[in-house]
């Protein structure tokens, strides 16, 4: 039996196998389902720092409002031993988890200023989460910010968390950086045990019937996993910190690929919610099937094998070789499209390119 045991933010999780951040979470039982199923580490779904400001303006204003009028209006303000804020409602929900099963929880925390919505982080560390996931991401739409103004909020906010908690953090990341590698050494510096790459966005799409802005959810695939698998294996040995990389996880290979890497985890959200949790089960049955037939006897010693310090072609990370990739595209197989392209046509199926 090969051993599938990894270290992620000084916690050692029984396989590589972390269901990241999704709707799943919100649920008990589907927490335990997953236990059950074996995956190695949960993150929690996210508290957005837009809730808990919310929140606690909303509270302010019910805690304020009439107290300069008549007494008698402190009547019609809430119970504050039964006022439940959604924040505290997450921290409740991280305590009753921890309780609930034996695998690690990780909390996550989704905002990019500082203030006083990080005390949440001393919080969740308090109801027993085993680490803490900071979910960053900053749309920059002021013509007069800079990118190193919003590199220095990221580095400030990890900085301010560190000095609160205890409990190992990890950063997920966006790739829209210009000089990843720089943040990457900042973070960990600021005090990041790890860093999760990439952050998955969802684009809000146009509705042109009713001329509105619509939310459009998709769904990963395996094709976009090559980005923080490029960015991991140029980056694992360089900087001192763990890896998880997530977005397109689906199979086996996706984790293997993640794994060789450099990646201490590899993370899903969209296989689970495609797929079922039982996902987590085919997919160690096929790490241990091809790491057994292949003689590796442990993720340890696969971990890092094709990063950019162990590879001969160091170049094939660094540079993304057009040239080649659009040779590779030769005549032959460009004919073979053109002559599927006709047959479609000629049986009215649509389209070229899209074949």
């Amino acid at each position: 039996m090969v051993d599938l045991t990894t270290t992620y933010l000084g916690l050692k999780l029984r396989n590589p196998l972390v269901a990241s951040a999704s709707p799943l979470s919100k649920k008990p039982e589907m927490v335990k389902r997953l236990e059950e199923v074996g995956v190695g580490a949960i993150v929690m779904y996210s508290l957005f720092e837009e809730q808990i400001i919310h929140e606690s303006r909303e509270l302010d204003y019910f805690l304020s409002r009439g107290t300069n009028t008549f007494a008698e209006s402190l009547t019609y303000l809430p119970d504050v031993g039964t006022y439940s804020l959604g924040p505290e409602v997450y921290v409740e929900n991280v305590y009753q988890l921890k309780r609930l099963v034996d695998v690690p929880i990780i909390g996550s925390l989704n905002g990019v200023s500082t203030g006083g919505w990080i005390d949440y982080a001393t919080l969740i560390e308090e109801a027993g989460a085993d680490a803490l996931e900071l979910n960053t991401y900053y749309l920059p739409t002021d013509l007069d910010m800079t990118s190193a103004e919003i590199e220095d909020a990221y580095v400030t906010l990890v900085r301010d968390i560190r000095a609160k908690v205890k409990i190992p953090i990890a950063v997920k990341l966006s790739p829209y950086f210009t000089a990843l590698p720089n943040l990457a050494r900042r973070l960990v510096e600021a005090g990041a045990n790890g860093l999760v790459l990439f952050n998955r966005f969802y684009q809000p799409d146009f509705n042109l019937e009713t001329l509105e802005v619509v939310p459009h959810l998709v769904l990963s695939n395996s094709n976009e996993m090559r980005l923080p698998l490029r960015w991991i294996a140029l980056l694992y040995g360089r900087v001192e910190v763990d890896f998880a990389l997530t977005s397109g996880i689906h199979t086996t290979e996706d984790v293997l690929k993640g794994i060789m890497a450099g990646a201490s985890v590899t993370m899903l959200a969209s296989a689970l919610l495609e797929s079922g949790v039982r996902r987590i089960s085919d997919l160690l049955h096929g790490l241990q099937e091809w790491m057994t037939e292949r003689e590796y006897e442990s993720i340890t010693q696969m971990k890092g094998s094709m990063s950019q310090q162990a590879v001969g072609a160091p170049a094939a990370l660094e540079r993304a070789n057009y040239m080649r990739e659009l040779g590779s595209f030769d005549d032959s197989m460009l004919s073979a499209r053109y002559e599927r392209a006709h047959l479609n046509a000629a049986s009215k199926i649509d389209p070229f390119w899209g074949v």
